[in-house]
């Protein structure tokens, strides 16, 4: 199958290079070719973990720029040094929430003038066909809304990547809210189960991002992750896992109405969290639209061998 190549090595810089995400997006650049940078930002300097990933890097052929968000200067010296941006900054409320953060980036992009490319921290639900999201989840698409308003007046080229749940969050657990591994007994089931979802491994993600941020199709477009084998619903990954385990599950089927029922009593994070739920599996707003050949990853990149859902979920047996 034929690859997919753009020529000279791109120099890419990441910021959030130490997240979950961004640690991914640093190894698959490397790994894609590109000469990859990484933001050191002071605050790496007193934490551990982050200053040995980011040491991690450097043995691997990344280089560390230091740049921080409180020093305009030194961010826009930062982005100077390469031809394309990719943010991977945490967006979910119940780990840091710095999606604002990035009018910063923008700022400093617009100043600096040489980015050919922003891949800004997007990854999951469309922000642009959220403008009906529940408060106080809607949060976050507002902000990335205010994010792509503010890169495309400042008329950066860019690419937003789009549409996937993360495995980690959405797979391994069985769509379970609460916890990061399967039920061993009792699994909700949200309404009929019948809602189409997708599923991608964050490993595959970071790859698609490293392949899509140089690739001239995708400039100023909306890349959408719908890999076909991960085109699921909640009932079919379900009985992936039962097949697996060779244990079925006691199925309990909440209604939307007994899934929102108690919201109000939730702290904040909580609330959001149940919010995007009721979006994904019950409204099925990843599946809800038509996604073309050329907008879509797994197309636009099929060198990419994306991990299976039943691939995904072995290590849970």
């Amino acid at each position: 199958m034929k690859e997919t190549n753009f020529g000279e090595k791109t120099r890419v810089l990441v910021v959030g290079g130490t997240g979950s995400l961004g640690r991914r997006i640093v190894t698959a650049c490397l790994a894609e070719g590109h000469e990859t940078y990484v933001l050191q930002r002071p605050e790496s300097g007193i934490d551990l973990e982050k200053m040995q990933l980011l040491y991690s890097f450097k043995r691997l052929g990344a280089r560390l720029v230091e740049g921080s968000f409180s020093d305009h200067q030194s961010l826009v010296s930062a982005v100077k040094q390469v031809d394309v941006v990719v943010s991977a900054m945490s967006g979910v409320h119940f780990r840091t929430h710095n999606i604002p953060v990035q009018l910063k980036l923008v700022k400093a992009i617009k100043e600096a003038g040489n980015v050919k490319r922003f891949l800004p921290s997007e990854f999951g639900m469309d922000p642009s066909r959220m403008g009906h999201a529940m408060p106080p989840g809607s949060e976050t698409f507002d902000q990335k809304m205010e994010v792509r308003n503010a890169i495309e007046a400042a008329g950066i080229p860019h690419t937003y990547l789009v549409g996937a749940c993360f495995a980690a969050y959405f797979g391994g657990n069985l769509s379970q809210m609460g916890t990061l591994l399967p039920p061993k007994k009792k699994v909700d089931i949200y309404g009929d189960g019948n809602v189409k979802v997708v599923y991608v491994d964050e490993d595959d993600m970071a790859k698609y991002a490293a392949k899509t941020l140089n690739d001239p199709r995708t400039v100023n477009k909306t890349v959408y992750v719908r890999p076909t084998d991960n085109i699921l619903t909640h009932m079919e990954l379900v009985q992936i896992w039962e097949k697996l385990s060779g244990k079925e599950l006691e199925k309990n089927y909440v209604s939307a109405k007994d899934f929102l029922a108690d919201i109000e009593d939730k702290e904040i994070p909580h609330q959001a969290g149940v919010g995007h739920f009721y979006h994904i599996y019950y409204e099925g707003c990843l599946t809800d639209h038509e996604v073309g050949d050329d907008e879509e990853a797994s197309k636009l990149y099929p060198e990419v061998k994306y991990t299976r859902m039943d691939e995904y979920l072995k290590i849970f047996v």
